[in-house]
């Protein structure tokens, strides 16, 4: 089954789930209640911590929901905040292992993104975690292809909106290609 944020980033042949981590875990988890899928393929958007390239597409088995202040030292979890179906896929090597984090927050500071690169995280987007979390409590393989539309800067947000319809647009062209839909 593919899913998707909805919002801005509905797609015909993907059911919408909703914006952030909690609106989108709860909407999946009645979907796959109702539905029982056998595996979730989560498409949107990303934006990119410092390597990558913008409209570059990014598969990925391999999610984390780490926020600012664990990169800080301040601060720590008991929460599972990294989830893997990495094992499950075959051919996947290390360089095209990405990682990708979801917050309820879009980081738009180079420094912090810097930071959050150091830590090993490559991409963001906002549901990915909370999809891969159903997933993973229905027992069901997941995995998520993003198309990044900007850099994590001052400017993220203004080149979000610059690039999001193009980004949508080489999504499904590359979804459509590579036999998903």
């Amino acid at each position: 089954m593919i899913v998707c944020a909805g919002g801005n980033e509905n797609f015909s042949f993907a059911n919408s789930i909703g914006v952030g981590l909690i609106e989108s875990g709860i909407n999946l988890t009645e979907l796959c209640i109702k539905e029982k899928p056998d595996n979730l393929i989560f498409i949107g958007s990303c934006g990119i911590y410092d390597k990558g390239e913008i409209f570059g597409i990014y598969e990925s088995s391999h999610v984390f929901n780490v926020e600012y202040s664990q990169i800080s030292e301040n601060f720590y979890t008991p929460a599972l905040n990294e989830i893997s179906f990495e094992s499950n896929i075959k051919n996947v090597s290390q360089e095209t292992s990405y990682k990708i984090n979801s917050s309820n927050y879009i980081c738009q500071n180079s420094s912090a993104a810097k930071k959050l690169a150091d830590f090993g995280l490559d991409f963001e987007n906002m549901e990915a975690f909370a999809v891969f979390s159903v997933a993973k409590k229905f027992n069901i393989s997941a995995k998520c292809i993003l198309c990044a539309t900007n850099f994590c800067n001052e400017n993220a947000h203004e080149d979000f909106l610059k690039n999001h319809k193009k980004a949508k647009e080489k999504l499904e062209s590359y979804l459509k290609e590579n036999h998903y839909i």
